[in-house]
């Protein structure tokens, strides 16, 4: 899943890109309000994680640009301001959670994992689909009950595809959400990909729309 982090702090950013990729995110770094304002316009994103004090707009108020716009991203926000007003202030502005500087890496996961569970109308950390489970916190496939080994960005492609089953994806959709911003992706990455997991998995699990993308069909169809 692809994560927009907005924190200006250089040190804590980079930390928290690592920890994050480390966890199977996609994430995208900004260090100022106004940049985000124009990515979240134009680029889909599962979730944002937002600091509040940002050099050129203050957090609290590019959450507040975000939903008078009527965007329903998920907004975790990471911030040093630990009063209980501004705490009331960040879940009344709009913000699905709210976690408090200094904090630990294994909450802010399980806490983005809650966030797009319930964005994804998920009550359980197993997403199945037919025959197939997928365990997001590990990262895991199982066909028929076994193990399918997956390389982290074919796991990823595939858990877009299967959440978002019904949607035609094209590839450059999903260059995105395995990719972000990151360069070096080769031109054919997606293709590859799904070559692999056509032969891991199920060969008609994926469809090929030509000329404009791929699709798990939804269960049961």
């Amino acid at each position: 899943m692809r994560i927009l982090l907005v924190e200006d702090d250089l040190m804590l950013g980079d930390g928290l890109v690592d920890a994050l990729r480390a966890a199977g995110y996609t994430v995208d770094w900004l260090t100022s309000g106004l940049p985000a304002l124009e990515a979240l316009r134009s680029e889909e994103f599962a979730a944002l994680v937002l600091d509040l004090n940002l050099p050129d707009i203050d957090g609290q108020q590019l959450l507040q640009r975000l939903r008078r716009a009527g965007h329903g991203l998920p907004v975790l926000i990471l911030t040093a301001r630990d009063a209980l007003d501004d705490r009331v202030r960040g879940l009344d502005g709009g913000a699905d959670d709210y976690l408090v500087k200094p904090f630990a890496l294994q909450e802010l996961n399980a806490r983005l994992r809650a966030l797009t569970r319930r964005r994804q109308g998920q009550a359980h950390t197993v997403v199945r689909h037919g025959e197939l489970e997928l365990f997001p916190d590990a990262r895991e496939a199982q066909w028929h009950g076994e193990p399918v080994r997956l390389t982290p960005h074919e796991y990823k492609l595939l858990q877009e595809l299967v959440l978002g089953a019904g949607r035609v994806f094209s590839k450059e959709q999903l260059e995105q959400r395995l990719y972000g911003w990151e360069p070096g992706a080769a031109s054919n990455a997606v293709e590859v990909h799904i070559h692999h997991l056509r032969k891991k998995i199920d060969s008609g699990l994926i469809r090929t729309i030509r000329g404009v993308g791929y699709i798990v069909e939804r269960a049961g169809n």
